[in-house]
């Protein structure tokens, strides 16, 4: 499918490369450290590092990952999240290297107005690459159930906004499971959009990276909370024949990880408010902490492909350290 973020962008054409196995999972949180994979031997770089900058130089693919912006939210637990959004983009102008592009995973608005998205647009944009988003559930809370959204991110997609694209020989999937939300708020895909990514790696060689990204975790986090998407197993069995799938999500404000053969699960802090980790509280929702502790809790996730080299390696770098 043609990217829809960038109406002229090329489609990639096969390089020779042969990637199995790049998704590997290994995944280094929080630390401001990015990790290479050297014959079996972990080596890391400080982020502002001149070997930093050469190492990300040399990936074949280097993309971030931001989530659950939630621009419009002021209550205790962060009054200004358009400030904290802009910190996060501030942090991503100042890497040693420009990454290839930017992903959003969702819960871009608090309430779905048009002066949050405008507000949201305004400052991502500054990232200068092109930016990839699937709607949270706060996206789709207005009035037209999504409209507002969708005239602005939806070029492109399909149903409530999800598609497909390619990037230096990976597959990303984009997948909305957002609509329609089951029993304690568990995440939906609903059968036609199961169909359409069946159909859309058919073709596809089984050693062909997937990276698949959707708010919810496709993965049962803490169902009592709705942190899971009920047909999500069912997803993921289309893609039981890849050597390597990495799944991306958002939701849940955290960094929780999680390998299950070939998949590697990966969520996402948020760059507005922290959010208590599963079974801590009476309930999911905005986790007031100190003042000096907010943006240690708050970060940008950064994902890097190495050719030649096996691993994927994910880096989440906190707002401050």
């Amino acid at each position: 499918m043609k990217d829809p973020t960038d109406q002229n962008s090329p489609s990639d054409e096969d390089d020779g490369i042969d990637r199995r196995g790049f998704l590997e999972c290994m995944t280094w949180a929080g630390t401001g450290v990015i990790w290479m994979l050297s014959a079996g031997v972990p080596r890391s770089f400080g982020l502002s590092s001149a070997e930093a900058a050469s190492a990300l130089a040399a990936n074949d693919l280097t993309f971030l990952q931001i989530s659950d912006s939630h621009v419009g939210f002021d209550k205790p637990a962060n009054p200004d999240a358009l400030s904290t959004l802009r910190e996060a983009i501030a942090t991503i102008k100042a890497m040693p290297a420009k990454p290839s592009f930017l992903i959003h995973t969702g819960d871009i608005s608090h309430l779905s107005k048009e002066r949050e998205f405008d507000d949201a647009d305004q400052i991502i944009r500054e990232v200068g690459i092109p930016v990839f988003y699937v709607p949270g559930e706060h996206d789709l809370i207005d009035e037209d159930n999504g409209k507002a959204y969708l005239a602005r991110y939806g070029a492109g997609t399909r149903g409530a906004g999800y598609y497909s694209f390619d990037r230096g020989g990976v597959h990303f999937i984009g997948l909305v499971n957002v609509v329609d939300l089951k029993a304690g708020g568990l995440g939906n895909l609903g059968e036609e959009q199961l169909e359409w990514l069946e159909d859309d790696v058919k073709g596809l060689s089984a050693s062909t990276p997937i990276v698949v990204f959707a708010h919810i975790p496709l993965w049962s986090v803490y169902p009592e909370w709705g942190w899971g998407t009920e047909d999500g197993a069912r997803a993921l069995s289309y893609l039981q024949r890849f050597g390597s799938v990495t799944v991306l999500n958002g939701h849940i404000h955290q960094i929780m990880q999680k390998v299950e053969g070939n998949v590697a699960f990966h969520t996402a802090r948020s760059t507005a408010f922290p959010q208590p980790a599963p079974g801590t509280a009476a309930s999911p929702g905005p986790l007031k902490v100190p003042a000096g502790e907010l943006r240690k809790l708050l970060g940008v996730t950064t994902v890097n492909f190495v050719q030649g080299r096996k691993p994927l390696a994910i880096i989440d770098t906190p707002l401050v350290t």
